[in-house]
């Protein structure tokens, strides 16, 4: 699997593409804004033959789901998520609106997701943990085999997720991550929401929220 990120929108928000070599490819939380990112993420699929399969939303916090809209309408995708985000992705206009941030149509969820389920496209596979404390329904997509995980907004390198806004628990967040997570291995890189990548031995070692 190869792995392309652009960070979108106010927040720098980190958007994500997993493709392998039979050019399916997945969106993991589209946060193109503008009309110039929009156009950013169609070039890269574009210029390089690729066939988005599957919208996938790690959580429905306002910066992940900006670019819902555009690409379920571009290429005819349904938005997957856990159910219990879907308050969140309702209330995506007001929280704009408090950010200063005027946003259109908010696709529904339409696809639930959980642990049970598994991420299947072109030639490759992607499991599961649902890790809430951030946001309620946080998910997490890995694959061992390829050492990687894309985490949204619950890991980050030498932090974690938010647990002060609607649905987050911090306990909850920290055991989690250490139930969760780490017993996946120290080799696997890490994929934030936002800012640059990491791996679970380093946090294990020196994030300050877990060592």
């Amino acid at each position: 699997m190869q792995i392309k990120n652009f960070i979108f929108n106010p927040f720098q928000e980190n958007t994500y593409l997993v493709y392998d070599d039979s050019k399916e490819v997945i969106i993991i939380d589209p946060g193109c804004f503008s009309a110039r990112e929009e156009s950013i993420l169609v070039q890269f699929i574009e210029e390089n033959g690729l066939k988005p399969v599957r919208l996938l939303n790690t959580h429905c916090h306002i910066d992940h789901i900006l670019g819902n809209h555009f690409v379920s309408e571009k290429y005819k995708l349904k938005v997957e998520a856990h159910p219990t985000d879907e308050f969140l992705s309702k209330a995506a206009k007001n929280h704009g609106i408090n950010y200063g941030i005027q946003i259109g149509e908010v696709p529904k969820i339409e696809i639930f997701l959980d642990e049970k389920d598994q991420i299947t496209f072109g030639n490759s596979v992607l499991n599961i943990a649902h890790v809430p404390g951030h946001s309620p329904g946080s998910l997490v997509f890995y694959s061992q085999k390829e050492a990687f995980m894309i985490v949204g907004d619950v890991l980050f390198n030498d932090s974690i997720g938010r647990s002060d806004l609607p649905g987050g628990d911090y306990n909850q967040l920290i055991t989690n991550i250490k139930n969760k997570l780490f017993p996946l291995g120290d080799n696997m890189i890490v994929y934030p929401g936002h800012g640059p990548s990491t791996s679970i031995g380093k946090e294990r070692l020196s994030n300050p929220f877990l060592s």
